[in-house]
């Protein structure tokens, strides 16, 4: 690596001589550029060195240009580049190395293994470790007799998940808080949550919600709406998660699939400098009671209807004995996006967050004297998610009502000393371009995750940056899994962007066109802890297992709708959904190779999509794309610039099969079907055609 090229960086030249004669002292000690050990040797020792300069310390390009360096030779067998590797004590000391020590497991290979060809022994094993309070034991862990499309866990058992969530010494901190409207720091304890919780279950009686009935929450994620979630499943009655950016039509629906009888909201909120009204939503959408949080820093709510309840004359007394649940009793409604048609209704049962929980202990090596932190709401999965993985393993979580893309979430992270941090990558891109976290002291994070859509080796490289090369545990999986399918793990070197895992105790195979193959869509072979069994509203095995050929061995397969790609030494890459297959002149890719070539000094975020323009059936490429500078939304000029320069790039990295971009939509924010993810492929193709004036195909 020569000074000049480090100059050009935005080092002066006296510094980048220095930070060049570093490099050459430590490729003088790995001479072998082509070994892939040598490799990792090679930016290791380029990693403290980065890490330890106060001039290159916050020049992300000077570190990936290094890490770009050090493994510029490095060939696809030998997998893609590690940018974190586990100490062997980091391994030893893991949730898992102490699993594999305890039942004489070698290998991670050997107990992933394990963990599928004994699914049944895993789930006994994991159950035991998180400590699962049962009111009568399960006769066993799984009905062998059960179909594997509808397996029956914990037969004969009686629980009440939510009291898996109060192990956890009552003096010790279970929640951190603070938001854009209250930013001072707020502690609840465990004890102050679960008196919380009993005051809620005590108070459902007074608004005439039985046993067995559902109430919606339509709330930011404060620690009031965790007190709601887990009050609410301990009095034996079902949540029904709703978005509070939800409009009132998407609203009154999810109420009415959902059989809501009452509904929790708030008056308003704070985020991105915003007023949030959403009581007044509820109010318009006419949902049934509601049960009204006042806004923060303020005493009382004035309620615009008279059956609605305040929400300090609604809690109860404290005290209360958890009803005894089946297993299969549903805890909680959560929602499919539900764009072109009613959102599938998918119930959470008492088994459910066994799942989330054992993800979390297992792959994100959650501990007691964890914080995690993770912007999301009861909503959409990570909510209950992030709930149960720090509660059921003894940690802390760590809420913030506002815009997480600006700088104060990135102190509250540093304040509360999060060691878990949750992202989307369309978070990661806004502090990328904008340099927002940069400068923070995110040290205490031991590990990040990183779910919704597909990321891009440049930006997870750049979140690793921000706290010192922490490792990325890439997760996706759904809400009808409760948890991943694919991950990875602490025990396993970290490549930005790649999964190095099927999530344990689960499996999956990749076919296309029914074969086996490197890369195609994938399919999860049941059973495990935290699929669904049932749809509230649609067919289920339809929609999961209709039609669907065997496994190579002969397998039940359960359709998911993922591309998947086998990678070299064990590594997989997600290329989105299969609905976002691109086939241009009969050449096949994803939306998320084009969209991981296209980047642009001018766009924040881009999004391609093949639309039949002319109704001939063949397709033509349109990309929707956000400037980097809003007002620049409407400018014709810059459209039809990124149009060449698009063009361009697929051309010169992709395929010139591919490089014909027909149009550039210019538009101020990606339309999105959820936190992070963007509207699919077809979705998109739609509004085009209605764009373009074509609203009949």
């Amino acid at each position: 690596m020569r000074a000049r090229d480090l100059a050009s960086l935005g080092l002066g030249a006296a510094t980048a001589k220095i930070l060049a004669e570093q490099v050459d002292a430590i490729l003088r000690h790995h001479p072998d550029r082509d070994d892939p050990e040598q490799q990792v040797q090679v930016w290791h020792e380029l990693q403290r060195v980065l890490l330890s300069g106060s001039s290159w310390r916050w020049n992300f390009p000077v570190h990936l240009s290094l890490y770009r360096f050090a493994y510029e030779r490095r060939e696809p067998e030998h997998g893609p580049a590690p940018a974190w590797m586990p100490s062997p004590e980091e391994v030893r000391t893991s949730n898992l190395g102490r699993l594999m020590s305890e039942r004489g497991i070698g290998t991670y290979a050997d107990l992933r293994r394990w963990s599928v060809e004994h699914r049944e022994e895993f789930w006994a094993t994991v159950i035991r470790k998180l400590g699962i309070v049962f009111h009568k034991e399960p006769e066993r862990i799984l009905d062998p007799k059960s179909d594997v499309t509808r397996p029956i866990w914990l037969p004969g058992a009686e629980l009440n998940i939510a009291e898996s969530c109060f192990q956890a010494n009552a003096a010790k901190p279970a929640i951190w808080y603070a938001s854009e409207d209250a930013p001072d720091l707020r502690r609840v304890t465990y004890g102050e949550l679960r008196q919380l919780c009993h005051r809620v279950a005590n108070g459902l009686d007074a608004i005439g919600v039985a046993p067995g009935e559902r109430v919606a929450l339509y709330l930011p994620m404060i620690p009031e709406s965790v007190a709601i979630y887990l009050g609410v499943v301990l009095a034996g009655r079902c949540v029904v998660g709703i978005a509070d950016t939800s409009a009132p039509m998407e609203l009154e629906k999810r109420i009415r699939i959902g059989g809501a009888k009452a509904v929790f909201t708030m008056d308003a909120y704070r985020r991105d400098g915003k007023d949030l009204r959403i009581y007044e939503k509820v109010v318009e959408a006419h949902a049934p009671k509601a049960v009204v949080f006042p806004r923060e820093g303020q005493d009382r709510v004035q309620l615009e209807r008279g059956e609605d309840v305040a929400w300090h004359d609604f809690l109860g007394e404290s005290g209360f004995n958890a009803v005894p649940c089946k297993p299969s009793d549903f805890t909680n409604l959560l929602f499919s996006s539900g764009t072109t048609k009613d959102p599938k209704a998918i119930p959470w049962t008492h088994t459910t967050p066994i799942k989330s929980a054992a993800d979390g202990y297992l792959h994100f090596d959650v501990r007691p004297t964890d914080v995690l932190a993770w912007p999301t709401s009861f909503g959409w999965m990570m909510g209950p998610w992030l709930t149960y993985a720090s509660l059921v393993n003894g940690a802390s979580m760590a809420l913030y009502v506002g815009a997480p893309q600006r700088r104060a979430f990135g102190e509250f992270v540093a304040n509360v000393g999060v060691t878990v941090l949750g992202v989307v990558p369309k978070l990661v891109r806004s502090w990328k371009a904008e340099r927002t976290m940069e400068g923070l002291d995110w040290g205490r994070i031991r590990v990040f995750g990183s779910t919704a859509e597909p990321s891009t080796p440049e930006e997870m490289l750049y979140l690793m940056f921000l706290a010192g090369y922490k490792p990325i545990v890439e997760y996706c999986g759904g809400t009808e899994i409760g948890g991943g399918y694919i991950t990875g793990t602490l025990v396993q070197p970290c490549a930005p962007a790649t999964f190095t895992t099927p999530a344990l105790g689960l499996d999956f195979v990749v076919l296309d066109d029914g074969r086996p193959a490197p890369r195609g869509e994938v399919f999860l072979i049941p059973p495990s802890i935290g699929l669904s069994n049932e749809l509230l509203n649609y067919d289920h095995n339809r929609e999961y297992y209709a039609g669907l050929p065997h496994g190579p061995n002969g397998e039940v397969l359960r359709r998911h709708g993922d591309q998947i790609e086998r990678l070299g030494r064990g590594y997989f890459r997600h290329h989105g959904r299969i609905d976002d297959m691109i086939n241009i002149h009969g050449v096949k890719t994803s939306a998320e190779e084009i969209r991981s070539v296209i980047w642009h000094e001018s766009v924040y975020d881009a999004k391609p999509v093949a639309v039949d323009v002319d109704g001939s059936g063949q397709h033509a490429l349109v990309i929707y794309a956000v400037p980097r500078q809003a007002n620049l939304v409407d400018s014709s000029d810059l459209r039809e610039r990124l149009r060449r320069e698009f063009q361009r790039a697929i051309r010169e990295k992709l395929n010139p099969l591919l490089a014909h971009v027909h149009d550039v939509v210019l538009v101020p924010e990606l339309p999105q079907a959820g936190p992070g993810k963007t509207r699919t492929m077809k979705e998109l193709a739609r509004d085009y055609l209605s764009r373009i004036g074509d609203n009949g195909r």
